[in-house]
């Protein structure tokens, strides 16, 4: 099935991506990333638990769950859900809003017109736990992998630095700390995964 087809199922996890429309740039200054993220909390929080994220120039990465039924509705209390009875299709269109309303925004601030983003963004099933803690590293390394820093942690827009501090985050920290056993083995395995096998997994 092609990857931006695979529906987002309540309980799945999933790697979501998406890049900019040909040559272009999503984020051109610092004030970009924070705007993003504010519409990422408003569109998108209600309806996905998110692990890991990258922000990166011109694409982005997530490490997402989809909400079971009974906590979207909780989220989205108050909202209009019709024509999303079962709520699958609600995550879709969710991160389509986030993305047409950061595109709008974008193209009023800096003169621009047409799209921002490919048309479809992608997505693959995360479904062996193995997969867990390698995409966490595969995302937090994607700055390096593209020769952004030399580290993951000299990154400032991904959720490395959620990880490795104590401050309140919406970052589903605790549950993704466990999978590695502590911060130890999570800074090991970011050193020696370093893309070996996150590259051929989750090829962009």
């Amino acid at each position: 099935m092609p990857q931006n087809r695979i529906p987002l199922e309540p309980g799945q996890m999933y790697h979501v991506w998406t890049h900019a429309n040909g040559d272009d740039n999503l984020f051109r200054e610092a004030q970009n990333y924070t705007y993003f993220l504010e519409k990422y909390s408003y569109h998108i929080e209600p309806v996905v638990e998110t692990y890991a994220y990258c922000l990166m120039p011109n694409h982005l990465h997530l490490m997402v769950r989809v909400k079971g039924e009974d906590k979207k509705r909780k989220s989205l209390k108050g909202k209009d859900l019709t024509g999303f009875e079962n709520l699958s299709g609600l995550v879709s269109k969710q991160f389509s809003n986030l993305f047409n309303a950061y595109s709008k925004a974008y193209n009023k601030l800096y003169d621009r017109r047409g799209s921002l983003f490919e048309r479809q963004f992608k997505r693959k099933l995360i479904d062996s736990d193995n997969y867990f803690g390698i995409l966490i590293a595969y995302i937090h390394n994607n700055p390096v992998h593209h020769g952004f820093t030399g580290k993951p942690g000299e990154w400032p827009h991904s959720s490395w630095h959620a990880y490795l501090q104590q401050k309140i985050t919406k970052i589903k920290r605790e549950e993704g700390m466990n999978w590695f056993g502590g911060k130890d083995e999570f800074l090991r395995v970011h050193r020696e995964i370093v893309m070996v096998k996150a590259i051929s997994l989750f090829e962009e």
